[in-house]
């Protein structure tokens, strides 16, 4: 299936707790969606051989992700910008990037309890593709970076999706918010949204058979 694409150039901004699933949702996104994925610890991992997350580190890594995303979204591609923006000030800034070709923004806050982000921000595997290039925290730094954060406002456009459910059930939330921003058409959304199973409420009688006396139920 070809990927979506949207009828004008948009800014997706991936925000939440460390380890609410943040990079995962961003890359499966650009599987179906006709996107850049900008990935903050890969670019960090990519230029430094050590990375020690340090202000002037952060500053450049910082500058490189906003120079792609300005490029690609000169060039008309839409660009997920995978790195938490944690103050509304920092949104405010990535979303100048769009503003200056009158690209859309839209914020997805990936909601989990906390509990569940700090077991998967601190059990990082290496092994694994969403966590490759991002360190393990403990839980001092966990909490510090959680007491920074500010939720995105009603000045803000942004959707929540879970944390914990299925990027299909992500999916097809993003769908039908990007066709309420008209970015997708109906036919779009029609076809990329997949619909609930039918679910048979009647236990059959017999393993293996259907019991056709119970087949019909009448609601009174």
């Amino acid at each position: 299936m070809s990927k979506l694409q949207p009828s004008s150039p948009l800014l997706i901004m991936v925000y939440g707790y460390p380890g609410s699933g943040k990079s995962f949702f961003a890359r499966e996104l650009t599987n179906h969606v006709q996107a850049a994925h900008i990935q903050d610890d890969r670019i960090r991992a990519e230029l430094f051989d050590k990375p020690n997350y340090s202000k002037q580190e952060n500053q450049f890594v910082s500058q490189f992700m906003n120079y792609m995303t300005e490029e690609f979204l000169n060039a008309g591609v839409t660009v997920v910008y995978d790195t938490n923006a944690t103050t509304e000030a920092r949104r405010r800034q990535i979303m100048k990037l769009a503003k200056k070709v009158n690209a859309q923004t839209l914020i997805v806050w990936l909601q989990i309890d906390m509990d569940s982000a700090y077991f998967r921000a601190h059990n990082r595997d290496k092994r694994k593709t969403d966590d490759k290039y991002a360190k393990p925290i403990d839980r001092t730094t966990f909490e510090e970076v959680i007491k920074r954060m500010e939720n995105p406002s009603k000045n803000e456009e942004y959707m929540v999706v879970s944390g914990k459910h299925t990027f299909l059930s992500q999916k097809n939330a993003v769908v039908r918010k990007l066709h309420d921003l008209r970015l997708l058409s109906a036919h779009d959304l029609t076809n990329n949204v997949s619909k609930p199973q039918l679910v048979n409420l009647v236990p059959n009688n017999i393993p293996g058979r259907v019991d056709l006396s119970r087949r019909n139920i009448n609601i009174r």
